[in-house]
């Protein structure tokens, strides 16, 4: 066995790799958009565009993966007419591939095409866990540089098994064993049965933020990052981003935060939580021809576990969340401190996983009680904490001025919402994340 396995395509050895510091094109994607595309297919199902939508939305759908439980593990169903019903809700997995093959345009030079080809790297992971009441959501981005316990993975074609590691990057799960190497990382690490996965290209995430007409963020300062394609130079203050300029912002390391992967999470959190006020509050849900669009973007861009080909099932995990609430949507990053082996990986921290390991896998609804992250600040916030500076590098310092979040209609009440916050279980302040009520701002990396 080796610590860093290469990747398929070709050798990688750690001293060639350093945390926040090399040039990185990294794609950053959301398991929100992929419940925004279910969301799609369910109010498109109405007129005369209905039939033509579903049969095309999945068409477009490829072929599964069969997803194979851990070793003592609940068994992984096939066929599932009914999310609701699943003990503990919801489990899926969203896996953004860095690989450049087959994705056509900018990414056909030989520089791009040697940066990341075949199964590529997953380097932006997010877990969703939807509560068995529907009250509760929580999504969970792993930091790409985690040193972890890489399971035993079956192979792609389900007749082999490919050796663990007690010690591998978190990133190249993808590229040792596929989707299943991924969901099996992550089931380990949390102690979750994931009946659900896909894995998403960068074209998917400009063909989404296209989809629905951009998405508006704030920056607390500008966002300037040349090593992104195509280079961002975005002013502080409210911006909309749609299409590669949207990609290149959640790819974006040196241009936010202190220019580490984890910085570019606390960002791409602050793009989610726009994202998911603009579809419950922005009127998205009310424009059947975005809707539309957003679906097939989607479905075109995946690869899907089986268990995600039939268009049913993501109508059936959309519903599941039509009533949650904005404040009730917590994005999480998977605590993290500096490996003590090597300053530039992070290795998980044990106390603050463990308490969202048992809180996901109880069912619990969750509070946040630490800072927004690296990356993103809240402006309504009487002072913002410190994030841990244990972590992979040092941050960077709050921007002096920080523009007003752009304003987004204020969300109806949802029932039940305040019985969710009496019982929702708080993690400690190490865990930094947001809410989607939560209107953020980036930092950039000055």
């Amino acid at each position: 066995m080796t610590d860093l396995p290469r990747r398929h395509q070709r050798a990688r050895g750690p001293e060639g790799v350093r945390h926040g510091r090399l040039p990185r094109r990294r794609a950053g994607v959301a398991a929100l958009k992929l419940l925004a595309a279910a969301v799609a297919i369910v109010f498109v199902s109405v007129g005369s565009i209905a039939a033509y939508a579903v049969w095309d939305v999945a068409h477009s759908i490829k072929t599964g993966v069969h997803l194979q439980a851990l070793p003592g593990h609940s068994a992984i169903p096939q066929d599932i007419p009914n999310v609701s019903a699943i003990p503990g809700g919801v489990n899926l997995l969203l896996a953004g591939t860095d690989s450049r093959s087959n994705l056509g345009g900018v990414y056909s030079s030989a520089t791009e095409q040697d940066a990341s080809s075949g199964a590529g790297n997953n380097d932006v992971t997010m877990l969703l866990h939807i509560a068995q009441d529907h009250k509760s959501m929580v999504v969970v981005s792993f930091p790409r540089d985690l040193m972890v316990a890489i399971p035993d993975c079956p192979s792609a074609d389900g007749k082999s098994t490919i050796d663990g590691t007690s010690y591998a990057q978190f990133n190249t799960a993808l590229s040792r064993g596929g989707l299943n190497c991924v969901v099996a990382t992550v089931s380990k690490m949390t102690g979750l049965t994931i009946p659900f996965a896909a894995v998403i290209n960068f074209n998917g995430v400009s063909a989404m933020s296209s989809a629905v007409g951009g998405v508006t963020v704030c920056l607390a300062s500008p966002v300037i990052d040349d090593k992104t394609n195509p280079p961002l130079d975005l002013p502080a203050g409210s911006n909309t981003i749609v299409g590669d300029v949207a990609l290149s912002f959640l790819r974006s390391r040196y241009g936010v935060g202190d220019g580490s992967d984890l910085g570019r999470i606390s960002n791409q959190q602050v793009f989610l939580s726009a994202l998911a006020r603009k579809v419950v509050s922005g009127g998205v849900l009310s424009n059947p021809v975005q809707l539309y669009g957003l679906a097939k973007a989607a479905v075109d861009n995946i690869t899907p576990s089986e268990t995600l080909t039939n268009p049913t099932t993501l109508v059936q995990i959309a519903l599941a969340l039509k009533d949650t609430g904005l404040d009730n949507m917590v994005f999480v990053q998977y605590p993290a401190v500096s490996d003590p082996d090597n300053p530039n990986r992070v290795v998980p921290q044990e106390s603050a996983a463990d308490a969202l390991d048992q809180a996901l896998v109880a069912d619990q609804p969750v509070k946040l009680t630490g800072s927004t992250g690296r990356g993103a600040e809240d402006p309504t916030a009487t002072a913002s904490p410190a994030p841990d500076a244990g972590a992979g590098g040092a941050p960077s310092p709050v921007a002096p001025a920080t523009p007003a979040a752009p304003a987004t209609p204020a969300p109806a009440a949802t029932p039940g919402a305040s019985d969710t916050a009496a019982t929702a279980v708080p993690l400690p302040d190490t865990i930094t994340g947001q809410t989607a009520a939560q209107q953020t701002c980036t930092k950039g990396n000055d």
